[in-house]
């Protein structure tokens, strides 16, 4: 079924994880891609791979000349752009409030929601004179709760959430639609980059982090890139035409609440104490 056949989509932080995984789902549904990242021999694999509808170019997102670029490229190669993925991202600065260096916080908001404004940006100048268009961002739960997150991920993604649903009141009214979409714990790259690995060193954690997110809730799998690729589908396609400005939770239950079995546990716990009386 394509879903997406004779639309052209341009994901940034095309070239592993969650981007892969959308360059190779939205070809496979009929699109015409670019994608972007900063790691060229990867990217140029991933479009080879996914055949002679998908395009790589080197962009740094940060930069808004790379993201002007990208989007006029993307234009002049297939004629017109119908959807951008801002989903480039990295951990960012980790580590105490006290301890962050003030180059960590400008390099982890220059990437995580410069970024996205940028994108946004110039992907609204195309869409707007097309009167159609969807622009989707890779936000987090990490925006909508606290703890699941470095400090400053968190308020970067905090700041995707609200932007996405300010320019969707803006840009709405000319056909074009923004949305974002908030992962739970998903099984990628980005947790051994956090530590320092380089790309390949970090696939090599992706098993050991399955193992780890499974557990974390009601839906007893880790979460993969293919979930998160099914959301942008999704928010891509015509099917969701009257969804704008929402924040789409994709996490498997993780921010549901406590996990049923543990209250349950304590719940247990509680009544065996109250049945022994006091001490």
């Amino acid at each position: 079924m394509e879903r997406l056949r004779g639309k052209v989509a341009l994901v940034t932080g095309g070239a592993s994880g969650i981007g892969e995984a959308t360059v190779r789902l939205f070809v496979d549904e009929g699109a015409s891609m670019v994608l972007a990242d900063l790691q060229d021999e990867r990217g140029r694999s991933v479009a080879k791979d996914a055949g002679p509808r998908a395009v790589y170019v080197h962009a740094d997102v940060s930069r808004e000349a790379d993201v002007a670029a990208m989007v006029d490229e993307t234009v002049r190669r297939f004629g017109r752009l119908d959807c951008l993925f801002n989903n480039a991202g990295f951990a960012g600065v980790h580590g105490p409030i006290d301890e962050i260096g003030v180059e960590g916080f400008d390099a982890t908001i220059a990437v995580l929601l410069r970024g996205v404004f940028l994108g946004m940006k110039h992907a609204a100048a195309v869409m707007k004179r097309q009167g159609t268009g969807s622009i989707i961002s890779t936000a987090s739960v990490a925006g909508l709760h606290t703890g699941l997150g470095p400090h400053i991920y968190s308020a970067a993604k905090a700041a995707v959430i609200h932007l996405t649903r300010s320019v969707a009141m803006e840009l709405g009214e000319r056909g074009v639609r923004v949305n974002c979409i908030c992962p739970g714990g998903i099984a990628t790259p980005i947790f051994g980059k956090s530590f320092g690995l380089s790309p390949d060193q970090a696939e090599t954690t992706i098993p050991l982090m399955k193992g780890v997110l499974e557990m974390l809730q009601p839906i007893r799998r880790p979460g993969l890139p293919e979930d998160i690729a099914h959301a942008a589908l999704w928010l891509a396609s015509d099917e969701s035409s009257f969804v704008n400005g929402h924040a789409l939770v994709v996490d498997g239950g993780l921010t549901g609440g406590r996990l049923w079995s543990e209250t349950e546990q304590r719940r247990v716990m509680l009544k065996s104490l109250f049945d022994r009386g006091p001490a």
